[in-house]
């Protein structure tokens, strides 16, 4: 070994899988090979403040959760650190999940039927700000948003996605805080922070918004 790999920092890693044994393979792995493990947990919910705080090099992300979705974990993170590197590992090859790790910032989207000699490499890649998907594909899902408003839409936070909905749905901002458990003030600011992504004025501009992709994916 080299005296520069002897003395590099090890690449700080944070683990979200709601499957206590995945977690556990992964850190004996990554901390195997030098890797350093700050934080593991099991939902969505958790590890958004943690990653924000403990600021991995690297975020391996489950895509599906008992409360979300790591693709939704990495866009909360990312849209308040866009320097976040996430890697989204799953069990499904999912071309829709796919599709929204590429908006969401992910550094990759991996199987976990991955090799482990793959996988470090790939972690190693992702920690150094290398982006692992197909320049070509993404590119493709990229330019793929031919509604300049499906694109604003993938900044939203998933909270701001609910609101969203709810709004499309006709809940007033009570409705939606008894809903979602939130206070009223809360959703009032999600509520106005939504609107500023999606560039409206109204509440109502959201919920015709919301009919039509509806009335759309009728089709």
């Amino acid at each position: 070994m080299n005296s520069n790999a002897a003395t590099a920092a090890p690449v700080r890693v944070f683990i979200l899988d709601d499957h206590e044994l995945v977690r556990r393979g992964l850190r004996e792995l990554l901390e195997g090979e030098g890797f350093e493990v700050v934080a593991d947990c099991g939902l969505a919910a958790e590890a958004t403040p943690l990653i924000l705080e403990l600021r991995p090099d690297v975020a391996i992300l489950d895509a599906r959760l008992p409360d979300g979705t790591g693709i939704e974990v990495c866009r909360d993170v990312r849209s308040v650190d866009e320097a976040q590197q996430c890697l989204i590992l799953t069990s499904y090859d999912d071309e829709q999940a796919l599709r929204g790790a590429v908006l969401a910032g992910a550094a990759g989207y991996l199987l976990k039927e991955i090799r482990s000699t793959d996988l470090l490499g790939k972690i190693r890649r992702a920690a150094a700000d290398e982006s692992l998907f197909d320049p070509a594909i993404k590119a493709g899902i990229i330019a793929g948003l031919a509604d300049p408003q499906d694109a604003r839409l993938a900044t939203l936070t998933a909270q701001e996605r609910k609101v969203l909905d709810l709004i499309g749905a006709g809940l007033t901002n009570r409705e939606i805080g008894q809903t979602m458990f939130l206070a009223e003030k809360t959703v009032k600011n999600y509520v106005s922070s939504m609107l500023a992504k999606l560039d409206f004025q109204r509440r109502t501009q959201a919920a015709v918004f919301v009919a039509k992709r509806g009335d759309e994916h009728r089709l």
